[in-house]
């Protein structure tokens, strides 16, 4: 028996897109957020009066103190939202206070301008040892870009700053910034990752260091955690951070869209990655804080609403002035920011290019799997003798009653609490009202949510209702902290659904039907040895993580020794240490429109198998490959991989192996290997 083999049946078969590549060439100086022409460009629009210009010099010239005194700190401390700061604050303060005086140093060549930058540089680069406390990467992420941003203006216009003072800031960046922020921190919310891609991309240009500026652009690709482009910003353009406040999701995509800027300057695009996918978040976060439905898994927050920040400029002169995208929630926001931007409004509009005949177009959202999960209310109505359950009263019993009539049981909206799992027995419909009819296993419990009544269990359907794995229903206002705790080793064991037999096929006619199945430190779902396995429009999420026996072993779906599964239009996403999906040992298999993205392992992982087919599915983001199809003994048969979309995943996008296997029109883009 022959395998195939894989790096040739990848290239015969796949379309491959990589976009991310090591910059060998010297770099452009200057060059971060502006190259010369750019500068230059900004300089003769405000020098000829022009508009918006004009008016934004006009600010930034009286925000620009020529008496600013650095304040310098040797050892700086910043705990979290900024408390118990010791320089923080200052640090922040100075480093925009350099690049503003840089700007207008260029602009005007008034040599107060010049000296006063020179300065701030110096007094900081001679001083600073080090950071700490909670905030000590992102301080360093937020104010990095600001003191770079000046140095390189200054370095390269003539500004007076010595070499013996230019080698000093070099030494601080290389010596204090960067091994604090060189292994990120993909633990935290996004928007930290974000700040430090920024500021290390700018360390690179300034140093000359080409890996350090690829470290950066491989993580923005390809991050780990929360970090990386795919990590924070989803397929439709929701946001990681859209649970939390929209304070922290326009930092995010602020710092994520300064990024992009410095890139672009250095010949690297980071605004096409993913399906132009940071312009889908910055309209997706617009069009909500404007007023506009937007679509969400999760529950959307109202924090800060009205709250906008400076940061959309360049990401609409981009998209929309070079390249022709229609933005218009952004362009709305735009309006209500610009009566007020000075620097950012100036560094943002780059020089237009000679000749842009542009064909207006409109973001199209990436492959999306709508109406997954849970909705708002029930999708099908229940028969009219079915029995519906209130909060309080006994699932079971309702169950095991309606279990000789093959009945319906119905959860009524609310929290139905249960402190040991819930049986199922044969020919019983349990379903509820959509996403607000809650199936939660008490605190105290550690155990499976749900399990079968019996080894031969039959003909269950399991629909339009969410099992909340965690601890306590509330996800309060940083899902993130929650999410790390629950990754813990020493979390509470919880699983949510197992239906498992001792032989292959010894249960049969699984159905799972807009079922949401959420933030269980075990598997989210689990089925043993069952035949005919249906599961649509689902929503396994945030599940599997490092309890005992260890990481690697519970996933968002395990499925183990089952035949006939049909897997479709659901989402697999971010767990914590698992596979999307993992199937082992399974036949006549149908894998079809769903998605697996962000998962710690793989997005989708099937060992062993026979007669499987993946088809259009989406597995972007996860740190191994998107779709893993190994062998363990014996192999894998009579397999298709067809129109699927793998991107910006840590491993392979498509790493298969079949004995009678066709991979074929598949797009593979930005992967790591």
């Amino acid at each position: 028996m022959l395998y195939s083999v894989i790096i040739v049946v990848l290239l015969a078969h796949t379309v491959s897109a990589q976009t991310s590549k090591a910059v060998s060439k010297p770099f452009i100086h200057p060059g971060m957020a502006q190259n010369s022409q750019d500068l230059e460009y900004m300089k003769q629009q405000v020098l000829a009066g022009k508009q918006p210009w004009k008016a934004a010099f006009e600010r930034l010239k009286q925000e620009t103190v020529a008496e600013h005194k650095p304040v310098a700190y040797t050892h700086l401390s910043q705990g979290a939202y900024g408390a118990d700061d010791t320089g923080g604050r200052q640090l922040d303060k100075d480093a925009k206070a350099a690049y503003n005086n840089a700007l207008m140093w260029y602009i005007t060549k008034e040599r107060i301008y010049a000296d006063r930058a020179v300065e701030i540089l110096n007094t900081w680069s001679y001083a600073l040892w080090d950071f700490d406390d909670n905030n000590a990467k992102l301080l360093a992420g937020l104010t990095g870009h600001y003191l770079l941003n000046a140095a390189e203006i200054l370095r390269y216009s003539n500004s007076g700053w010595r070499e013996k003072d230019i080698h000093q800031f070099k030494k601080l960046m290389l010596s204090v910034y960067y091994p604090l922020i060189k292994d990120f921190f993909p633990e935290a919310n996004g928007n930290w990752d974000a700040a430090m891609i920024n500021t290390m991309l700018c360390i690179g240009v300034f140093c000359d260091d080409h890996q350090i500026f690829e470290k950066a652009v491989n993580k923005f690709y390809r991050g780990t955690g929360n970090g990386g482009i795919t990590k924070y910003i989803y397929p439709g353009g929701q946001i990681q951070e859209t649970s939390r406040d929209w304070g922290h999701v326009q930092l995010g995509i602020g710092e994520f869209a300064k990024a992009a800027q410095v890139a672009w300057t250095q010949g690297v695009d980071f605004y096409g990655v993913a399906g132009n996918r940071l312009a889908l978040g910055f309209e997706y976060t617009t069009q909500y804080l404007l007023g506009g439905a937007v679509p969400v898994y999760g529950v959307i927050s109202t924090r800060d609403m009205k709250t906008y920040r400076d940061i959309y400029e360049s990401v609409y002169d981009h998209y929309h002035n070079l390249l022709g995208f229609e933005m218009p929630y952004t362009l709305k926001t735009i309006e209500l920011t610009r009566p007020t931007s000075s620097a950012v409004l100036l560094t943002s509009l780059r020089k237009p290019p000679l000749k842009n005949s542009l064909a207006h177009v409109q973001l199209s959202p990436g492959k999306l799997v709508r109406n997954a999960g849970a909705l708002s209310g029930a999708t099908v109505n229940p028969p009219a003798n079915a029995v519906q359950v209130k909060e309080g009263e006994s699932v079971q019993a309702a169950l095991d009653a309606s279990s000789a009539k093959g009945g319906w049981v119905v959860l009524a909206k609310g929290l139905h609490t249960i402190t040991e799992p819930l049986r199922i027995p044969d020919r019983v419909t349990l379903s509820g009202e959509g996403r607000e009819s809650i199936l939660f296993l008490a605190p105290q419990a550690k155990a499976s949510t749900v399990v079968n009544g019996s080894k031969r269990m039959h003909d269950v359907v399991l629909r339009d209702f969410l099992i909340e794995g965690a601890t306590n229903t509330d996800e309060g206002t940083d899902p993130n902290s929650n999410r790390r705790t629950r990754a813990n080793q020493n979390a509470p064991s919880r699983e949510g659904i197992v239906f498992s037999s001792d032989n292959e096929r010894q249960m049969r006619n699984i159905r799972l039907l807009h079922l949401t199945v959420q933030n269980f430190t075990k598997n989210g779902v689990a089925i043993k040895g069952a035949s005919g396995v249906l599961i649509d429009s689902c929503n396994f999420s945030d599940n599997g993580s490092g309890v005992v026996p260890g990481p690697g072993i519970h996933h968002n779906l395990n499925l183990t020794h089952d035949k006939g599964i049909q897997i479709s239009n659901s989402r697999f996403d971010s767990s914590p240490w698992g596979n999307g999906i993992y199937i082992l040992s399974g036949s006549d298999i149908k894998i079809r429109n769903n998605e697996a993205a962000r998962n710690k392992l793989a997005g989708i992982r099937c060992s062993e198998v026979n007669q499987i087919q993946g088809v259009a599915n989406l597995s972007e983001g996860n740190d191994q490959e998107g779709i893993l199809i190994d062998v363990l003994l014996d192999g894998n048969h009579d397999g298709l991989l067809e129109k699927n979309i793998t991107r910006n995943n840590g491993g392979q996008g498509i790493k298969a192996s079949f004995i009678n296997g066709s991979i074929k029109n598949n797009i593979s883009a930005d992967n790591g290997h």
